[in-house]
């Protein structure tokens, strides 16, 4: 059964596999009172993968999205219930800067870079997992009760 959460950040992150003509956007949401990933996923910087991103966000009956002003946001959500702000967007930017900091793909200018769409999105997607839901650790430890 999922939380009910109130309001949601939501803002999408650059990267590149092999170089940067080949772009990758992390679509991130998290709790905009908790500042708890909600849901991730990548993809191009397109209206498509928002909607992946919206379908994921779902199951958590969300009344509030705060977002910065990319278009796909206000093709995408009801105008009620969606505010464009940087009052409000703060900390997933906060979130962002931290994941930039801590994921070497995911800096602008960096030696450190996918050579495959598959295995920057693990990679990215693993490093986000163990940081903010810390299932590696709780499984490490169940495994070593046993």
């Amino acid at each position: 059964m999922w939380e009910k959460v109130e309001s949601a950040e939501l803002d999408e992150m650059w990267s590149f596999v092999q170089n940067k003509g080949n772009q990758r956007w992390l679509w991130l949401a998290i709790d905009h009172n908790t500042h708890e990933v909600l849901a991730y996923t990548f993809g191009k910087r397109k209206d498509k993968v928002f909607r992946e991103l919206q379908s994921l966000l779902k199951p958590f009956g969300i009344t509030m999205f705060y977002t910065d002003d990319w278009g796909s946001y206000e093709r995408n959500l009801d105008a009620d219930k969606h505010t464009i702000s940087k009052k409000n967007t703060q900390a997933i930017e906060r979130k962002n800067l931290t994941l930039r900091t801590r994921i070497k793909r995911l800096c602008r200018k960096t030696i450190c870079f996918s050579k495959s769409v598959k295995m920057h999105d693990i990679v990215i997607g693993l490093v986000i997992n163990i940081l903010e839901f810390g299932w590696c650790l709780k499984t490490a430890n169940q495994l070593a009760r046993t």
